[in-house]
């Protein structure tokens, strides 16, 4: 089961060069329940990546709260048990599929890393690739790749910034189509930063920001 994100009055400005603040997120509020799968979507500049990156944890809100449970139970911390799709694939190119996706588990001492990994390939339909040099997939492949190695963890929430946005419309349909499951069959919570209205209609919630505010 995923997790639960409860997100009350976030509020985060930018510092600009004159001095003077931007206000990206004003009282931003919005609940994602377990396991389910919500787009946030908006117009370029608008604070989606930045609220994506509040919401991981990977930046520090000024103001409000950001709440996960699981289980029921208040969680300080999700690193161990959250995993991120870039829009940018950040593969390594000396390594094969298998290596990429299996190199954070090995990383961790984990036992089977390689078989899990080729596992998590097998889900996205990439384990025919897994031992070809991912400067040989092409776009569509290397971030179903990278989709595999963050479904490898057992994520109970992933977050993905754009994770379309370098395909072409027909690849990202297919890339999405994969990721979507991959989350389903884990029951993993997933919200996914996205300009593209069409394959945010394919998840269970649409959040729009706009002006610093969020609606349904």
């Amino acid at each position: 089961m995923g997790i639960k994100l409860d997100v009350n009055c976030l509020d985060h400005a930018i510092k600009l060069v004159n001095g003077s603040q931007l206000h990206l997120l004003k009282a931003i509020s919005m609940v994602v329940e377990p396991a389910e799968q919500v787009a946030i979507v908006g117009a370029s500049g608008s604070g989606k990546s930045t609220l994506l990156s509040l919401l991981a944890g990977l930046e520090s809100q000024q103001q409000g709260s950001i709440n996960y449970l699981y289980n029921n139970e208040l969680l300080t911390e999700i690193n161990d048990i959250s995993g991120f799709v870039f829009q940018h694939f950040h593969l390594l190119p000396e390594l094969n599929a298998l290596q990429n996706v299996a190199l954070p588990m090995l990383l961790k001492g984990m036992k089977g890393a390689e078989q899990h990994a080729f596992e998590k390939l097998r889900l996205v339909q990439m384990e025919a690739q897994a031992m070809q040099p991912v400067t040989k997939l092409s776009g569509g492949e290397q971030q179903r790749v990278a989709i595999a190695r963050a479904l490898c963890s057992e994520p109970k929430i992933m977050f993905a910034d754009e994770p379309t946005g370098n395909l072409d419309q027909s690849t990202a349909e297919q890339v999405f189509e994969h990721m979507q499951k991959g989350a389903r069959a884990a029951g993993t919570t997933m919200i996914v930063v996205t300009h593209d209205l069409n394959l945010a209609a394919k998840l269970d919630k649409i959040y729009h920001l706009e002006n610093g505010e969020l609606r349904l």
